[in-house]
């Protein structure tokens, strides 16, 4: 195995190199989001690369880390262009960016352990779960070729099981038997199957490819105020706060850097929060750090936080190539809902996770009463005051959880 390397800030040829192979292992998530929710990738593509920057500008450049599309957004990215369209979700999303920077500042204030008392795992663990829960007629109806409310057919279902299945059985073989480097990108790798197939079977039309651009303006569009959307949006940011929180603390662990102490997990925290503000005021998706990326990094042993520039400035060059992001969105429905069975599933076991890693007793009134008002009014379509699902969920877990009395020992 090589020796560590210095996690000095630093330019070099190697380091372009291993920065655009981190960008390939961050691929398939980063752009599956936008495809998934009716944004545009190359948005998403110039906000992650440029998200990234900002991050790095704000920590100083010592975190070896990229972000890119989180998921814990999909539900609520997906209902707010349907009902408010991509200015008015965005102008949530702008919000729930200016969430974190305000979580950091209440870091930098108390310290860590005031995330841990508002945002317990009794709180997050559920509404985590809810989040995968709501997604899962998304994954079922798209995996039969409609659209993702069930409303179109989009494509023959004889065809689109085949499809969806071909994708997810090839995720699923990467992710238990694949190696190495291989083994991060099984989103891509189940992509690039079911696509395969999909070609067989005539469900891929090359039209948008042919008629577009070579070099093209990404679709950057402007926020529109839109309070309600606010509302509805601003809770999930409950869920990737935390897994921020867990992120730096597992870079830290491969790179052998304590990053809660320096930069410190408030600047952290800032830079997150002001990247997906930032995509938000480009039509962007949130950004999140990336787990897969991390990964890389501990199988490469490269800690260089350069290699996240050169992973950035790729990405945002991308960004600006019409014909590459006509091609990804022909990608059939049915290669994304078959992941998307998979990934959604997976979401609502990392709640249970949280839960089960937490250890309280689900079955002591308290924990009863947090956790079953928030499964129930986020997936039974409760509404109070406008707002519902995700985001009632979340407020109420918070609330819930700061004014039950705890519970005697």
């Amino acid at each position: 195995m090589p020796e560590r390397e210095s996690t000095t800030y630093n330019f070099s040829v190697k380091d372009s190199i291993v920065g655009a192979q981190m960008l390939f292992v961050a691929f398939g998530a980063l752009v599956l989001v936008p495809l998934i929710t009716g944004l545009d990738p190359n948005v998403a593509l110039f906000t992650a690369g440029a998200g990234t920057l900002i991050f790095q500008l704000i920590t100083n450049g010592k975190v070896p880390i990229f972000l890119a599309s989180s998921f814990a957004f999909i539900a609520p990215i997906s209902v707010g262009v349907a009902k408010w369209g991509i200015p008015g979700t965005m102008c949530g999303l702008a919000a729930a960016g200016v969430v974190y920077m305000i979580l950091s500042q209440l870091v930098r204030w108390q310290g860590s352990s005031i995330l841990h008392k508002i945002l317990p795992p009794i709180v997050t663990g559920p509404v985590i779960m809810v989040i995968g829960l709501l997604l899962a007629p998304v994954a079922v109806f798209m995996a039969q070729g409609k659209s993702a409310d069930g409303a179109l057919v989009l494509a023959p279902y004889n065809k689109a099981i085949i499809v969806a299945l071909v994708s997810l059985v090839a995720t699923i073989l990467v992710t238990m038997l694949a190696k190495g480097m291989i083994r991060l990108i099984p989103i891509l790798c189940g992509v690039a199957s079911g696509y395969v197939t999909a070609l067989f079977l005539g469900l891929v039309n090359f039209e948008a490819v042919a008629n577009a651009p070579f070099i093209a303006w990404p679709n950057f569009t402007l926020p529109a105020w839109n309070l309600e959307a606010i509302i509805f949006i601003v809770p999930v940011a409950i869920a990737p706060a935390i897994e921020h929180f867990g992120d730096i603390l597992a870079i830290g662990s491969i790179s052998g850097k304590d990053y809660v102490d320096d930069p410190g997990i408030h600047r952290t925290l800032l830079g997150d929060g002001v990247a997906t503000s930032f995509a938000a005021l480009l039509g962007g998706p949130p950004n999140t750090t990336y787990s897969e990326v991390s990964g890389a990094v501990a199988i490469t042993r490269v800690f260089n936080p350069a290699i996240m520039t050169w992973a950035a400035i790729v990405a945002i060059a991308l960004a600006f190539i019409g014909k590459f992001g006509a091609l990804l969105s022909t990608i059939p429905v049915p290669v994304m809902g078959g992941i998307m069975i998979l990934l959604f599933g997976a979401i609502t076991v990392i709640g249970l996770n949280t839960l089960v890693k937490a250890g309280d007793d689900l079955s002591e009134p308290r924990n009863l009463i947090v956790v079953s008002l928030i499964l129930v009014s986020g997936l039974g379509g409760m509404k109070i005051l406008g707002l519902g699902g995700i985001g009632l969920a979340g407020i109420l877990g918070v609330v819930l959880n700061l004014v039950l009395p705890a519970a005697k020992k």
